[in-house]
């Protein structure tokens, strides 16, 4: 048999020998290759793809902004460090423990229940502890009361009023020797005037201040605030042409530290004026006390034209 096929190719022409190879051909084979084998191009090396760049700028800031912060930060905490190391604090266990209330969390202050210090005021009782002042009689000549005792409860009743709103309070003898070198924001003694009769116009109270103070204005302000508040108080008349020489000198005055602010006060006559010393000393003090008040809590003085009574 394949002798056969063998003799049939070669009898066959030419033309028919090519056409039945072309039949047993793969189909997947090119039928006729071009004359000049088209070069093949050679696949171009891409470039690899980068991400878009990020803005300098923005990232510039960004890292100025960063290392600022974190400047700041040390800036604070090695200021915190070195307002602890105090001449105390050299220990280290001190500062150890200052630290680490530090940088422990505190629960929130409040203002309004944080103490404040007291002011210190003084009082002085005129005559007690040294003599009994005036001295008032009745017909019989049976003594019915002294200046000592009038200003002592006056000035008991002032002290109590004032300590009960917060303020320190010293109660002070006519020469106590607390007075030597005294220091408080205010100082008021406490005196009366004559038992005897002078004429009817021997009524009402007086106020002084020391000629010597160093702070005149303070001093001018403490004499005005209690003549304005005693006067509101009492219905007294300020009696400003009795105001002697031994009030504007009063021992007191050049006692005590220059920089306290001292006044004197006669709050009333022991003649005229004895029923509302006696019977309503309450209201008597409560006038000192606004008096002082006025003062130390620097309120308005407004004229109140008081009226003046001369001798």
């Amino acid at each position: 048999m394949l002798m056969t096929n063998r003799l049939n190719w070669a009898n066959l022409p030419l033309r028919e020998y090519f056409i039945q190879n072309m039949m047993t051909l793969n189909m997947d084979t090119p039928l006729i290759e071009s004359e000049e084998p088209k070069e093949q191009s050679q696949p171009q090396p891409q470039e690899p793809i980068q991400p878009p760049p990020a803005p300098r700028a923005t990232r510039k800031r960004a890292q100025n902004f960063n290392a600022f912060f974190s400047a700041l930060w040390i800036a604070i905490f090695v200021a915190t460090l070195f307002t602890a190391w105090t001449p105390n604090s050299l220990f280290a266990s001190n500062l150890q423990e200052q630290l680490r209330l530090m940088l422990t969390p505190q629960a929130g202050s409040n203002p309004a229940a944080t103490p404040q210090p007291q002011l210190r005021i003084g009082i002085v009782a005129g005559h007690n502890g040294n003599d009994s002042g005036a001295v008032c009689t009745d017909a019989n000549g049976k003594v019915t009361v002294t200046e000592a005792d009038i200003n002592l409860k006056i000035a008991t009743l002032v002290k109590d009023s004032l300590v009960g709103q917060g303020f320190q309070v010293d109660l002070l003898n006519e020469f106590d020797t607390r007075l030597n070198g005294y220091r408080a924001v205010a100082l008021v003694s406490i005196h009366n005037d004559s038992c005897e009769y002078v004429n009817d116009q021997a009524t009402g109270f007086k106020v002084a201040s020391s000629m010597d103070t160093r702070d005149v204005n303070r001093a001018q302000r403490l004499t005005a605030c209690l003549t304005d508040r005693y006067h509101a108080a009492t219905g007294l008349t300020f009696h400003a042409g009795s105001i002697t020489a031994d009030m504007r000198e009063y021992h007191a005055f050049s006692e005590i530290d220059p920089n306290t602010i001292t006044a004197i006060i006669e709050t009333g006559f022991l003649n005229l004026d004895q029923n509302l010393l006696t019977k309503k000393t309450d209201l008597v003090a409560q006038g000192v006390v606004n008096g002082i008040l006025c003062f130390v809590k620097n309120e308005s003085v407004l004229p109140t034209g008081l009226p003046t009574i001369l001798p």
